[in-house]
């Protein structure tokens, strides 16, 4: 039996609209946040989107003026007019700010816990 890719993920995504950029090197894009895990994240893809796709990106999330969700990322996949990232490192304070929204989204600690033991065991 053939799973749907979103069946088989791991990591709960939460529907969110925060202010966010991209950044590769000395390019930058504001893109329009559409959901966010512990693990990566799915934004539109911008209009002007020429990066070089071999090296990684910094996305930033703006959750408020003294908080900021900010992640390495690599681009995972590109479908249509959405650009999939995925985290390859995150710093204590983004994923304790990161970790906090989902939590609230999730209502749900036990999910919560094992998303991040799942996450752990990835690094």
């Amino acid at each position: 039996m053939h799973q749907h890719p979103a069946e088989r993920r791991r990591f709960t995504r939460i529907h969110f609209d925060a202010q966010t950029k991209i950044s590769q090197g000395p390019l930058h894009w504001s893109v329009k946040l559409l959901d966010v895990s512990l693990k990566g994240l799915l934004v539109e893809k911008p209009l002007n989107w020429h990066p070089v796709t071999e090296q990684t990106f910094t996305a930033n999330i703006h959750l408020s003026d003294e908080t900021h969700v900010i992640m390495d990322v690599r681009l995972a996949h590109v479908e249509d007019q959405y650009l999939g990232f995925e985290c390859t490192h995150i710093g204590l304070d983004s994923i304790s700010h990161l970790r906090r929204l989902v939590e609230l989204n999730m209502g749900d600690e036990q999910l919560l816990e094992r998303e991040l033991r799942a996450l752990i065991s990835t690094q």
